[in-house]
């Protein structure tokens, strides 16, 4: 994990910290997870549905 945010660290310009790189994984691993429920059972969450 460190060798990745030390990585994108050095591409982007801007300072990483693992646990930060860690956090944002977690949320959108959770997010990708919600929407993948969502489909599995059928309901649309399109921009039409709002």
């Amino acid at each position: 994990m460190a060798a990745i945010a030390k990585m994108l660290s050095r591409a982007s310009g801007f300072e990483i910290e693992a646990d930060t790189l860690r956090a944002i994984l977690i949320f959108r691993g959770a997010g990708l997870l919600f929407s993948l429920l969502m489909l599995s059972y059928g309901i649309d969450l399109s921009p039409g549905f709002f």
